[in-house]
């Protein structure tokens, strides 16, 4: 009975546990949910990006594979049906065309040489305008994160001030629910911020990798045109299939083949 009645007294005393995510924030106010709500948009646009932005640059870098089945073909306009439609290359090849034909109408060489250059490096410029589409989200994701954090940081920091006003003292249980609220708020701004810096960071290096691949497929376009045919990439011969391995005639036992019947 003692026991019973010391373990009561026990439980009544111990303090409520005044600790947590969600004490935190319902210590920060609606100032706090609004900030983490920010967070979570940020968060989830620069993952969204950072996948869809990923396959494309994978299909992009996967259709190049077939630039040399482009430069096998006898002309640009054969090996344009070769390249898989809708696709980046598939581009280039087309507008080269219609700039070739508007190239042969024009009478100064020097001008109708600039257009079919210039004509080609606005198609590229567009397809690499396309494939940054996201990039900037992500970069400003990257620099205002940490900042919005440490706005949570302040607010924390300045209701933490006035629970202690309010209390006459600094003890724990007055300043602990802001105080970890604010250090709650800078976390996730970092915790943010750094997967959007680094799938920028990725992207741009694997977008700069494709714009070289698009410049030099440009520059051979160029040159295969300007020359009539004579300049163009080497490329190896297609690969030629194996034929099928002829049947064996079937042996008996003693490994003589049967005699053919008449």
């Amino acid at each position: 009975m003692i026991i019973q009645l010391l373990n009561a007294a026990a439980t009544e005393a111990a303090p409520e546990n005044q600790f947590g995510f969600v004490k935190a924030m319902e210590e920060g106010g609606p100032v706090a949910w609004f900030i983490l709500s920010v967070m979570i948009i940020m968060s989830v646009g620069s993952f969204y990006i950072l996948i869809t932005k990923l396959l494309e640059q994978n299909k992009v870098m996967k259709q190049a594979k077939g630039l040399q089945s482009f430069w096998r073909a006898g002309s640009i306009k054969e090996g344009a049906t070769k390249l898989e439609k809708n696709s980046a290359w598939r581009q280039l090849a087309d507008d080269a065309l219609k700039a070739n034909d508007d190239h042969a109408k024009m009478t100064d060489q020097r001008e109708a040489h600039d257009y079919l250059h210039g004509t080609l490096q606005a198609s590229e410029d567009s397809i690499n305008s396309k494939l940054a589409g996201g990039l900037p989200f992500l970069a400003s994701v990257g620099a205002t994160a940490p900042f919005i954090g440490l706005l949570g940081t302040v607010i924390g920091i300045y209701r933490a001030l006035i629970n202690i006003g309010i209390a006459g003292s600094a003890s724990i249980d007055k300043v602990a629910g802001p105080v970890g609220e604010a250090l709650i708020m800078t976390a996730i701004g970092l915790l943010v911020a750094v997967p959007a810096v680094l799938a920028f960071n990725w992207l741009q290096s694997r977008n700069r990798r494709i714009a070289e691949l698009m410049t030099g497929f440009t520059t051979d376009i160029l040159a295969y045109i300007s020359s009539d045919g004579a300049v163009k990439p080497a490329v190896g011969a297609a690969p030629v299939k194996k034929p099928a391995a002829a049947a064996k005639p079937a042996t008996t036992a003693g490994g003589v083949k049967p005699a053919a019947r008449s």
